[in-house]
């Protein structure tokens, strides 16, 4: 074989080679996305789980909780939310703030109480307060998270006072309702206010109609 001709081969060789080693280099790169994907989709074995109460079923708000509305389901330990509740009877007869969907981890905040109340009044000595408004129509248009001021109508009588705020930007948390004895449903409205107009509230609700304003 001539000089060329071996030149032209061993070139040729050459880049055979090469060519198979990008291919290689590329295979393995195809390779290793791959099983980094699914590494980052597939469960970490060795992660730590706990156990906590999620909802059985898709339960609705005002929902009183009962025995066979949770279940106990371990959950990776590092993915859990703040506030979590593991002990059922923390939960027995709590209302549900918000809707819960099947298999939904249970927080603090998903049910009336002190950290529901904190968090909606941004006061850390926040309380809910029921109130019944003088129009029921006003209560049906109300949804959790509305912010209302809430006010006091006109006293009865010749030396009533006129209409006053009792409290300005009180954060609905939740409208319930029950059906009265002529098939109306009478709405009762929980609102979260500091402790102090949360007291104002209560109290003028005893003596006088109230409505709200919505913002």
């Amino acid at each position: 074989m001539t000089r060329p001709y071996r030149a032209i081969l061993q070139l040729f060789r050459s880049r055979l080679i090469w060519a198979d080693a990008v291919l290689l280099r590329r295979a393995g790169a195809v390779a290793l996305l791959v099983l980094a994907g699914f590494l980052a989709v597939r469960a970490d074995p060795a992660a730590g789980h706990t156990p906590v109460l999620v909802a059985t079923r898709d339960l609705p708000p005002g929902q009183v909780l009962g025995e066979g509305d949770l279940r106990v389901a371990a959950r990776e330990t590092a993915t859990l939310p703040a506030g979590v509740v593991r002990e059922a009877a923390r939960l027995r007869g709590a209302t549900l703030a918000g809707a819960l969907a099947a298999g939904e981890i249970v927080t603090e905040v998903r049910v009336v109480g002190p950290r529901l109340a904190a968090v909606a009044a941004q006061s850390a000595d926040a309380r809910i307060v029921p109130i019944r408004l003088a129009d029921n129509a006003v209560a049906e248009i109300l949804r959790a998270g509305d912010r209302v001021d809430v006010v006091a109508g006109e006293d009865s009588g010749g030396g009533g006072r006129p209409a006053r705020l009792l409290a300005a930007d009180a954060a609905v948390v939740l409208v319930s309702g029950t059906e009265n004895s002529r098939g109306r449903t009478d709405r009762i409205v929980l609102v979260a206010l500091d402790s102090r107009r949360a007291a104002a509230v209560a109290a003028a609700s005893l003596r006088t109609a109230l409505t709200v304003v919505f913002h």
